[in-house]
């Protein structure tokens, strides 16, 4: 008897069961996850390797300090902060022109270009390094986000006229050698880290909370009817009507 008795106390209840379940897929997830960002750090530190033919791709156009600027005494501090807040825009032609819909006739026009506008973690983060004069040049600014329905802050430089554009050929002189392994493996761990169900248990997991859109959407069920119809007794509905009815008469 007491055989069966400890036979009896060794079998888990069935939510002790589900709990070992979920915590080992989360564990399976965990380390896949942690095997995604290995593999992309992997395909990042891949040295190039030079061409022994460069050849041509398209133009690139960036912008450069100011011819009358490099002539004064401060060339070197203005080419310090364009080197911080410069872009890049490649373009099949030297022309850099895009689609755009014009009267219902689709029309060229030309791409507009701006200075990197820095977010507030770039302003603060010290792998910038942007010392005290730099920072007089730039100006806070906020912009309302309608998507995310909140003001965005960033910094913008209020001084854009002493860089100009300047377009050069676009020469690719490298290659990335290509691990058709690694290619294969990361796409697999994209692919089943992309899911929906899989999303939510890492930003509930490895994140710390839940996930953001399942947050801002999520209905409140005090204000359902389904929560109406159950959690509201017969009694107190009967009340309800009962006052409406004295109200009206």
């Amino acid at each position: 008897m007491e055989k069966y008795n400890l036979l009896f106390y060794r079998l888990r209840s069935l939510r002790s069961r589900k709990r070992i379940i979920r915590k080992d897929v989360e564990k399976q997830i965990r380390k896949k996850y942690k095997r995604s960002n290995e593999l992309w750090e992997l395909r990042r530190n891949i040295p190039l390797i030079l061409l022994e033919q460069p050849y041509q791709k398209g133009f690139v156009r960036f912008f450069v300090v100011r011819d009358d600027v490099k002539r004064s005494k401060d060339v070197d501090f203005f080419e310090g902060i364009l080197n911080k807040i410069n872009t890049k825009m490649y373009s099949p032609t030297r022309k850099f022109l895009k689609k755009k819909r014009k009267f219902g006739r689709r029309v060229y026009v030309d791409r507009e270009q701006k200075l990197v506008q820095l977010s507030t973690y770039q302003w603060n983060d010290p792998k910038l390094g942007l010392t005290t004069r730099e920072r007089q040049y730039f100006l806070k600014r906020e912009e309302y986000n309608l998507f995310r329905k909140r003001y965005n802050i960033y910094y913008e430089f209020i001084e854009p006229w002493r860089f100009v554009l300047r377009v050069k050929p676009n020469m690719i002189t490298h290659y990335k050698p290509l691990d058709s392994d690694l290619e294969k493996e990361i796409d697999e761990l994209d692919s089943y880290l992309d899911q929906h169900k899989i999303k939510a248990i890492i930003h509930k997991t490895i994140y710390g909370r839940p996930n953001p859109w399942k947050e801002k959407y999520k209905r409140d069920q005090l204000k359902s009817r389904k929560c109406f119809h159950y959690k509201m007794s017969a009694i107190t509905i009967a009340e309800s009507l009962e006052d409406n009815y004295v109200r009206k008469f």
